[in-house]
């Protein structure tokens, strides 16, 4: 299977908690997310709901854009989903689609 690098950041709800990352498999990540495979952060909040990604060329680039985004007070972050997402809709259907 062919890695793909993207930014993501999942949130527990509208205007809820958010969470930024970074992965070369978006569809895994988020179903770990989702499934609460992973210990942390988006296991102990209940963070699920993917509301915006940004695929990269390089790993190295989405790590970049991800440090980036980190520092963003999260006025911009909210921003940054609203502008593509207004209704902050769970994009994990139309991405797990076979």
């Amino acid at each position: 299977m062919t890695k793909h690098p993207c930014v993501y950041l999942l949130a527990s709800q509208r205007n809820g908690t958010l969470y930024i990352g970074v992965t070369t498999d978006l569809v895994g990540r988020v179903y770990q997310h989702r499934n609460e495979l992973a210990e942390g952060f988006t296991k102990r909040y209940k963070i699920h709901d993917l509301v915006w990604y940004e695929p990269h060329q390089t790993m190295e680039s989405a790590i970049q854009r991800e440090k980036q985004l980190k520092k963003w007070d999260r006025k911009a972050k909210i921003g940054l989903i609203e502008q593509n997402n207004p209704q902050w809709q769970d994009l994990w259907p139309e991405l797990s689609k076979p």
